[in-house]
């Protein structure tokens, strides 16, 4: 199924499930994902598209924003131009710049970097944490739709690897907000006052990593 908006055409995929609602996505890969129950008629499904076109729009331009960052080089907010010399024993910083012998080298320093600055703030902020909470073990990996995992029974909070790109206080935020759910397993009232208390400024930091 085809669908326009704007002018520009859009692939759209069905994905007939046991759902009682109609549920849009828009994936990294352009197009728009429908779920829908199995008896859907495609002019329902063009009726809800319709209907929700001001939200597809900023679906659609928040997967292209995603894909511009991934395509360029952030590290902690910072936006730095690769320029790859072979030649080069190590890794060098000139101002918005960053000389590296390969793009491998590259990806093994931000690993190290990931372990390195994710672990020093995932302690920092535990140990300021008042609440009796056990210390979680700290996993890091590369997740397309959440940017923190809190799991009770393994006692594991996994960070997305991608938070290194963004500022300090945006990594600080996810950290607190995984904690607080070891005290509250919800987005109740109760967890966000929670999450206030140790990042008063989450509401704007929230925006910023939706884009």
């Amino acid at each position: 199924m085809k669908y326009k908006i704007n002018g520009i055409e859009y692939d759209v995929v069905i994905e007939k499930k046991h759902n009682k609602n109609l549920y849009i996505r828009v994936k990294n890969d352009g197009k728009i994902y429908v779920s829908c129950p199995f008896f859907t008629s495609k002019s329902c499904i063009k009726k809800l598209l319709d209907e929700n076109e001001k939200q597809l729009l900023k679906m659609i331009s928040h997967q292209l924003e995603q894909q511009k960052r991934d395509e360029e080089f952030y590290y902690l907010g910072q936006k730095y131009d690769i320029i790859i010399v072979p030649t080069l024993d190590k890794i060098e910083w000139k101002e918005t710049r960053i000389y590296v012998p390969s793009k491998k080298k590259l990806d093994a320093w931000c690993d190290l970097e990931r372990k390195r600055i994710f672990q020093k703030r995932y302690d920092d902020i535990y140990h300021n944490f008042k609440e009796n909470v056990l210390y979680p073990k700290l996993k890091i990996r590369s997740m397309k739709t959440r940017w923190g995992v809190c799991n009770r029974k393994s006692k594991t909070i996994t960070l997305n690897a991608k938070l290194l790109s963004y500022p300090l206080e945006c990594l600080d935020y996810v950290i607190i907000h995984e904690l607080c759910h070891l005290v509250h397993f919800d987005h109740s009232k109760n967890f966000w006052n929670l999450v206030s208390v140790y990042c008063p400024e989450y509401k704007r930091i929230r925006k910023m990593l939706k884009g």
